[in-house]
């Protein structure tokens, strides 16, 4: 079949080299200059600063990707594990090294709060279940109702009505432990008091598997997909933004896309990995969309969006760790702001990523390239950025300064920043949402916007915004459920009429 994939993100380029793979004739539109869709790379002065996704995790499903073409990831990349994952900070001057020695994990939490470290061993256990359960539904598509049902006794059983901090909280005294331990659905854009306790998996995850990096960044990784891609016969067109998806009025089924150039690309199936609300509500007309009309995309609740400022320095700060997380000084009531009341507050917590503590080559020789990242409300807070975006940078940098990078506003030599207007802009998403829709339980699984679309039969969504969700496995693993789909459904009757109409015409124009 031709198959066109609308956008070259993570979820793009896992469903498009297992489609190739099986045999079809993939093409890639991407609407920006490079691939990646969040994953974009931009270079400064002999700097590389990775636009999106930095934390690599479930190492093996990037080795199934090019296992399906064929290939081997050690051959087109090098992945390398970090150590630690994460180092922790809070203003009390509290420092947690959060990595894969359990032995150590337990010191640490003994030594934050002894009255806890029974509870540590309690709280692995359960997450360990967790995974053994949830994991396997990364690639497991829930498009029926019977699909969802056959997984409602072990959602019961794992109490995936409690949300990620009602779970941790119920384990830990220690607020620092608390935060610790439940912080991690903010890494796909949940709430950690509203995200459902099944995304705690994340702590078992890393606990077997670790947490990786890309040597080159994590563009490097992209990059090394897209040559794989092409290396098995597949077609990336950059610079191609798709305006409308077309479908048949007598079938309901695509026919392909039209570019905003005005040039149509005919197609058998069509995947899209653009953000799934803009995706219907602005490329597939109304009148074809009897189950995902605008009203079901304007009543989901969407992710927050991100501030996010990337940085050079002419020194290194060896001291600070590859990914460093930095409590502020609250933190429910920080989330709160940011996803219920949808306030941009004068506080904050932050994520700061130093690749050159892995990496050197991604700055000049001496220097260090920077992202610290601050988790806002998405557009629908009505946040000025245009007015508000240079005082929140100056504030953000400031307080790096202070408190952990000394002397930083001498030794800064690039800065560059992004906001939630970005990923609204450029990215197309909706609300300017950093990750779409928001991973809550009602908002889960059968829930979820479906992979394969309930409007348009040859029509199939992956990406953050649909099920599994955000994260890179979740976005490879919806890459992964869209090509089993497309691989095991027969070609619907109107189309694979239209093949054989196509093939005697064609057989008539060669013998004359």
């Amino acid at each position: 079949m031709r198959i066109v994939v609308i956008g070259s993100g993570f979820g793009g380029l896992a469903a498009a080299i297992r489609l190739q793979g099986q045999g079809h004739d993939v093409t890639i539109v991407e609407k920006l200059d490079k691939p990646g869709g969040r994953a974009y790379v931009f270079e400064q002065d002999g700097y590389t600063f990775d636009a999106g996704p930095t934390i690599i995790t479930a190492p093996w499903m990037i080795d199934e990707i090019f296992a399906a073409a064929g290939k081997r990831t050690a051959d087109y990349v090098s992945i390398v594990p970090v150590d630690p994952y994460y180092r922790l900070r809070w203003e009390d001057g509290s420092v947690f090294n959060y990595n894969g020695d359990r032995g150590e994990l337990l010191r640490q939490v003994r030594e934050f709060s002894p009255a806890d470290a029974d509870q540590y061993e309690k709280f692995y256990a359960k997450t360990e279940d967790i995974f053994n359960t949830g994991m396997p539904l990364v690639d497991a598509p829930f498009n029926t109702l019977g699909d969802f049902l056959k997984v409602v006794p072990d959602l019961v059983r794992l109490r995936s009505d409690q949300s990620v901090a009602r779970m941790v909280n119920a384990k830990f005294r220690d607020e620092r432990l608390r935060q610790l331990f439940s912080f991690h659905p903010l890494l796909i854009g949940g709430n950690p008091y509203a995200a459902s306790s099944l995304y705690a998996l994340v702590h078992a995850l890393e606990q077997k598997w670790g947490v990786h990096f890309a040597m080159g960044g994590t563009g490097a990784l992209v990059r090394a997909l897209v040559r794989c891609f092409r290396d098995i016969g597949g077609t990336v067109r950059l610079n191609s933004e798709v305006a409308e998806i077309l479908v048949d009025d007598r079938t309901n089924e695509s026919t392909g896309v039209r570019l905003a150039s005005g040039e149509v690309l005919a197609a058998d199936t069509v995947v899209c990995n653009g953000e799934v609300a803009h995706s219907y509500m602005k490329l597939v007309p109304a009148r074809y969309r009897k189950v995902n009309t605008d009203r079901k995309y304007e009543k989901y609740d969407y992710a927050m969006s991100l501030f996010v400022i990337y940085f050079g320095t002419n020194r290194q700060y060896e001291d600070v760790a590859h990914h460093e997380i930095l409590m502020g000084p609250r933190y429910k009531e920080l989330l709160a702001d940011i996803f219920d009341r949808k306030v941009l507050a004068d506080d904050f917590s932050l994520y700061l990523h130093r690749p050159t503590a892995t990496d050197p080559s991604l700055a000049p020789a001496g220097h260090d390239c920077w992202y610290v990242l601050s988790p806002v409300p998405h557009l629908g807070s009505g946040t000025d950025w245009a007015t508000t975006y240079a005082g929140y940078r100056d504030r953000i940098l400031r307080y790096l300064e202070e408190r952990y990078l000394p002397n930083l506003s001498q030794h800064l030599t690039v800065v560059r920043h992004i906001d939630p207007r970005y990923f609204r802009d450029t990215l197309n998403s909706h609300l300017g949402s950093a990750f779409s829709v928001e991973p809550t339980l009602l908002q889960s699984a059968w829930m979820r916007p479906h992979n394969r679309s309930q409007d348009i039969p040859n029509l199939y969504f992956c990406g953050a915004g649909t099920h599994p969700g955000a994260g890179l496995p979740g976005v490879m693993g919806s890459g992964k459920i869209v090509a089993d789909l497309i691989g095991s459904a027969p070609i619907p009757f109107s189309r694979g009429r239209r093949h054989e109409e196509e093939a005697e015409a064609e057989a008539e124009r060669l013998s004359a």
